[in-house]
């Protein structure tokens, strides 16, 4: 059976004309124009390709982006009263702290101090409990990602088996949820796991979200199942 790439590209350039219709109608119905505030701290290049692209993608969708960049000096107060004041400005709709941040500041501290409403990441911890629970909530947005690139390629996903591997309160947590909520029966496996290689043969979908890569081989995987690999690594 030879293998078929799912085009996630063209997914996404769908999904974006989509919001980009959406935006413009809620701007001449309501006269709302969505606004992303999105807070880097530091010079790491993974963070700033992410930001740089956030940014271009907001504006390219009619909303408007706001960008607040702060050297790693920054203090955790300093940093806490940046997002206090940007979750009082009304033309701030959602505010996404880059991650990771230097190691003086508290990340959890700073996720928290976010309005959940306007926590566009979903890691606020009443957003993943909400998701915990199967209720509405702000979900973070590569595991929806998956879930819709999974829902278009499958149509219902009820009774699937899939393997998520990795655990991380980023990706392989809400993936694993998510799916659940989609009614798969779901395993997540991790660089602990026993006999992993079976675990994976097993799967009819395989969500790959680990920081090492060729990780998983090919002989791992049975025929037919779909394989998203979430990971990005230099190779």
């Amino acid at each position: 059976m030879s293998a078929r790439i799912i085009d996630g590209k063209g997914f996404a350039a769908g999904i974006r004309d989509r919001v980009r219709d959406q935006v413009a109608a809620l701007s001449r119905d309501h006269g709302v124009v969505p606004g992303l505030a999105v807070v880097l701290v530091g010079e790491d290049p993974a963070s700033q390709v992410y930001v740089r692209s956030k940014g271009k993608q907001t504006v390219e969708a009619g909303m408007q982006s706001f960008e607040h960049k702060r050297d790693d000096s920054v203090t955790q107060d300093e940093l806490l009263d940046l997002v206090a004041r940007l979750i009082a400005d009304d033309a701030v709709h959602g505010i996404l702290v880059q991650l990771p941040l230097p190691g003086h500041i508290d990340a959890d501290l700073v996720m928290a101090s976010i309005d959940p409403a306007k926590d566009v990441d979903g890691f606020h911890i009443s957003n993943v409990g909400l998701l915990a629970t199967g209720q509405k909530a702000m979900v973070p947005c590569t595991p929806l990602g998956c879930l819709m690139l999974l829902r278009d390629l499958h149509g219902d996903l009820s009774g699937l088996e899939a393997v998520v591997l990795g655990r991380s309160n980023i990706v392989g947590k809400p993936m694993a949820q998510l799916l659940l909520r989609d009614s798969c029966t779901v395993t997540v496996a991790h660089s602990r796991t026993r006999d992993l290689p079976d675990v994976l043969r097993r799967a009819d979908i395989v969500v790959a979200a680990v920081g090492r890569p060729e990780m998983v081989q090919g002989d791992w995987i049975k025929p037919g199942a779909t394989v998203i690999d979430v990971g990005i690594n230099r190779i």
